[in-house]
């Protein structure tokens, strides 16, 4: 317990009347400490009073208020202390950074029931944004999607709000696309899944959240990839939520270069087809294992979606797909193109809506795994067919030996497959 402030005052006067009696050793080190009690309580309370400014400039009532009016479930947001998660983090240590980009640094933090998290501390926030930003922390709170980065909780008690995420392990797909040693296990199956998954998202965001939502910062280095490769589509931080009466939404321009919708940038104007062009350039990626924006090339290779472009026009796609997938798949690599250069077209009005990008690419997939499924097939009859023309010459040749026990023996071999 604290001691009341006003109690600790009256304690001093009284410390200093028993000094001036006994005017002993004892008594000035009771004032020592009495001091020593009286700057920690100052202190304590200056913290919590900040504590108390910033929960209320975040939006932390807000955030109370219209939690009052949701029906309690497991996966309500989780309001957490300061405290707990200076914990977590070691008090933020740069040892702990998992993280960096325009809008905040990410920590990976260890709570107190061992649940491993990444913890994004904002590096500023609008306040006139307020209550939009809770609008989304609530939205985001309540997306159940297996291939967005769930939200858990969130803290107010800092300058700069503190959003709890859960820890995906296997780093960006931008860390093994733009890694070569990283880039030979992403083989041409696992990036086509990656581009289902993804466009899959962002469909749901568009068309299917409860309010629409579009994320405003598409790109290689915000889709995360857990221990078996799947999507994670993370970094919310610049997302806009749509009234529903509302197509486009007139706001200052935010994103990355190389991934921006040239539409957006000219106009201010912001559509889901902003989106659909961020997409695009991550197809790219997926496609080339090249950066969006690579300061190292000669100047007509810097931008991805240019070069891309210029390429496509000449016929010469393959000088900058990656080498390493195409083998069999040159066919739906050649489709993937497609779908990027239609999600690059200048005008949005052009590009096609995420539901159908997610669509096509889907498709893609499924033919795909009818494909190989149907190719094994084949190889597995071809193989019994060759293996039963071997065991057929065998047997005619061996003049004197049971042919019937002969193939009695070798069907189970063939049966069992490779």
């Amino acid at each position: 317990m604290y001691v009341r402030f006003d109690m600790l005052l009256t304690f001093m006067r009284n410390l200093f009347w028993i000094l001036e009696i006994t005017g002993s050793a004892l008594g000035v080190i009771v004032l020592l400490l009495a001091v020593c009690v009286l700057y920690l309580e100052l202190k304590r309370r200056r913290a919590n009073k900040a504590k108390e400014e910033y929960f209320h400039r975040n939006g932390g009532m807000m955030l109370l208020e219209k939690l009052a009016h949701r029906e309690r479930s497991q996966d309500m947001v989780k309001i957490f202390t300061s405290i707990h998660l200076q914990k977590a983090t070691n008090g933020f240590n740069n040892d702990m950074i998992i993280g960096q980009g325009g809008f905040g640094t990410v920590y990976k933090g260890l709570l107190s029931d061992n649940t491993v998290v990444a913890i994004k501390r904002s590096k500023r926030v609008d306040p006139n944004q307020t209550e939009q930003f809770i609008n989304e922390v609530l939205v985001l709170s309540q997306v159940n999607h297996r291939n967005v980065v769930r939200l858990l909780g969130c803290c107010f008690e800092t300058e700069v709000p503190l959003l709890v995420y859960e820890f995906v392990d296997n780093g960006t797909l931008s860390s093994h696309l733009h890694n070569q040693f990283k880039a030979r296990y992403l083989n041409w199956e696992t990036r086509l899944r990656i581009a289902a998954e993804t466009a899959g998202v962002l469909s749901y965001l568009h068309s299917s959240a409860a309010t629409p939502i579009i994320h405003r910062d598409v790109k290689s280095d915000n889709i995360l990839l857990d221990h078996t490769f799947t999507a994670k589509v993370a970094d919310f931080g610049a997302s806009r939520l749509v009234p529903i009466d509302h197509t486009q939404l007139s706001t200052m321009v935010q994103g990355t270069f190389g991934y921006l919708d040239p539409e957006y940038l000219q106009t201010n104007q912001l559509t889901e087809k902003s989106d659909v062009y961020s997409f695009g350039v991550v197809l790219l990626e997926l496609i080339t294992s090249r950066q969006a924006i690579s300061f190292d090339k000669p100047e007509v290779e810097k931008n991805l979606s240019y070069f891309f472009l210029s390429l496509l026009k000449q016929d010469r796609i393959l000088e900058i797909v990656d080498d390493s997938i195409v083998g069999d798949n040159y066919e739906q690599i050649m489709e993937v193109a497609k779908i990027a250069k239609e999600c690059l077209y200048v005008r949005g009005e052009d590009r096609p809506s995420m539901k159908e990008v997610a669509m096509e690419l889907e498709g893609l997939r499924l033919a795909g795994k009818r494909h190989y499924s149907s190719a094994r097939k084949e190889q597995n009859v071809e193989e019994t067919e060759y293996l039963l023309g071997e065991q057929s010459s065998v047997n005619s040749a061996s003049v004197g030996y049971d042919s019937i026990n002969m193939v009695h023996v070798a069907l189970p071999t063939l049966g069992g497959g490779r």
